[in-house]
């Protein structure tokens, strides 16, 4: 991977030059692959003299970058602006001081928020301990929780609650049909799971930095309630909607730049563990994520959800269907999606996270390298996305059954609100906790794409994949 010693010692004055050496290791994957003088290579790299490593700096922070950190922030303070005058106008309006309205509102949300960040460990846990049963458990678990949360909605008996629960239940219909239709690839997204999280066995450090991320967001959640409490206050009910819109934005950027922030250090730790066999603390991983790679972050929250989701509509519209207008539309749309995602991808914040690149071109070589390998395709029947996405709507129901079942309890106002509010909670929620395996996935797959032999598991599905597209003799 490495053509001279000085790529290398770059490389590690890259990862180390605010990090001491303890912890690291170099284990050799395939013995019969590995000459001597690669090797000896290696070995006279790791003794290098450290001062000397500390001349090499980081690449700085593309335009891109720089502009997305700028806007991400401005966001957050318009955000706790746009809180602070939502809830101070309650406040002069007594809505929000009423004792009712403090137990009735804030607190089922919070404590569906700190039961969501539970189910999120407990996703993880199971994911990394047991992959199997954690994909198995998460596709049949989605739908039912789908369908509880438009049962839930249902419950109250209100317009709102019905013209929500609809999508719900068409959601679990979809998550259903998609189980069924996706059995067959499940062996490959075991096998492929599995070899994958072992690249980063879970340790002490690591998961207290995924539960300090899970923290952050449950206290920026508890402020933001303040707001969607103004909110439901009625307070500006000519602005109501325009509000309503602006926090969710909001949050829905914050809780993602949460998200890929994980998501980032812990591919780089997978990508030098499965690439060069280097071990590398967690604080280092996170600190390169949350400053030198922030701006990359938070670009790729706000676009890499969208591009992903775009190509996924594209490609369910140019697989069916026989009416030609909608055929070639769909191909049209997709052809856009396709050129969206080599630039805007989550395999791309693998080498974000390693080499300090920015979002553009990191996801362009990814996505190159992949198109090099025939990869293309199994990376669209990758069932990973699927998996983190029913974990995510699993959380969410399990967050809406809390805050759900406190307030019908309770006979509380603004019930069907709070209740999405709950959901959209704790699908963040349990989307953090997600990224860590997501992320080691991804990290399989670029390495896989730089060297071939490293995994028979890869291999094998793409010669099935071959042998079932060939036309027969």
């Amino acid at each position: 991977m490495f053509h001279s010693n000085v790529e290398y010692k770059r490389f590690l004055a890259e990862k180390y030059e605010n990090e001491p050496f303890e912890g690291t290791r170099l284990e050799v994957f395939a013995h019969d692959q590995i000459s001597l003088p690669m090797l000896l290579q290696v070995a006279i790299v790791l003794v290098v003299d450290v001062a000397e490593l500390y001349n090499h700096r980081r690449p700085t922070t593309n335009f891109a970058g720089r502009l997305a950190k700028l806007l991400f922030f401005s966001h957050l303070i318009a955000t706790v602006i746009l809180i602070s005058f939502l809830s101070i106008a309650a406040f002069v309006s007594r809505s929000l001081l009423s004792f009712h309205f403090l137990l009735h509102w804030h607190a089922p949300l919070l404590v569906a928020a700190a039961a969501s960040a539970a189910i999120s460990l407990l996703f993880l846990f199971v994911s990394l301990r047991h992959p199997a049963t954690a994909i198995k458990s998460s596709f049949w678990l989605s739908p039912v929780l789908a369908c509880a949360v438009a049962v839930i909605l249902l419950a109250d008996g209100t317009a709102l609650g019905l013209a929500f629960a609809v999508p719900f239940l068409l959601l679990a219909l979809i998550q259903s049909l998609h189980a069924c239709w996706t059995a067959r690839r499940l062996r490959h997204a075991y096998a492929i799971l599995s070899a994958a999280v072992a690249a980063v066995p879970p340790s002490f450090a690591l998961v207290n930095f995924l539960s300090l991320s899970l923290l952050a967001l449950l206290a920026f959640f508890a402020l933001w309630t303040l707001g969607a409490g103004g909110v439901a206050a009625g307070v500006h009910s000519r602005y109501d909607a325009v509000y309503l819109i602006l926090l969710l934005i909001g949050l829905w950027w914050t809780a993602q730049a949460v998200r890929y922030t994980v998501f980032v250090a812990v591919a780089q730790i997978a990508y030098l563990r499965l690439a060069c066999g280097i071990t590398i603390p967690a604080a280092a991983a996170f600190e390169s994520a949350s400053k030198r790679a922030l701006g990359d972050v938070c670009c790729a929250a706000a676009l890499v959800p969208l591009v992903a989701a775009t190509r996924a509509v594209a490609r369910a519209m140019s697989a069916g269907g026989s009416d030609e207008f909608m055929f070639s539309c769909g191909w049209c749309f997709k052809g856009v999606a396709d050129g969206a995602v080599s630039r805007a991808n989550r395999w791309g914040l693998v080498y974000v996270g390693v080499y300090g690149r920015g979002l553009w071109s990191s996801s362009a070589e990814a996505w190159e390298m992949f198109n090099k390998q025939g990869m293309e395709r199994l990376i669209d029947l990758d069932l990973t996305g699927s998996f983190c996405l029913f974990c995510g709507v699993a959380g969410g129901g399990v967050s809406t059954l809390v805050a759900g079942s406190w307030m019908i309890a309770a006979g509380s106002d603004h019930s069907t609100e709070a209740k999405l509010y709950a959901f959209i909670i704790g699908y963040f929620m349990a989307r953090i906790g997600m990224a860590w395996p997501q992320a080691c996935v991804a990290a399989y797959h670029v390495v896989f794409a730089e060297n071939p032999q490293m995994s028979s598991c890869i291999g094998a599905r793409m010669r099935e994949l071959q042998q079932s597209s060939s036309p027969p003799d």
